[in-house]
């Protein structure tokens, strides 16, 4: 694996940590496609440093439990302004 991924692998763990965001605001922050940052945490990650593996595996499996519920949260408003 080239220098780059690990450094950019990494220094995605660490965002994704720190800020508790999600797969899609974390490839947003970074401009990479939301392919090639859960690439990154799931594939490369666990192979570099499979503690902080283990600490954003527990993020992405939150954010993937919480997911509807954003959904949900974001169709009621984009409906609650469309109607006023």
């Amino acid at each position: 694996m080239k220098d780059y991924i690990e450094e950019r692998t990494l220094e995605v763990a660490k965002y994704i940590i720190a800020n508790k965001s999600t797969v899609r605001d974390t490839a947003k922050a970074f401009g990479c496609s939301k392919s090639t940052i859960h690439k990154d945490l799931t594939e490369r990650l666990p192979k570099i440093n499979p503690n902080l593996a283990d600490t954003v595996k527990e993020l992405l499996d939150f954010n993937k439990a919480e997911r509807h519920i954003r959904g949900g949260e974001a169709t009621k408003l984009k409906y609650s302004v469309s109607n006023e």
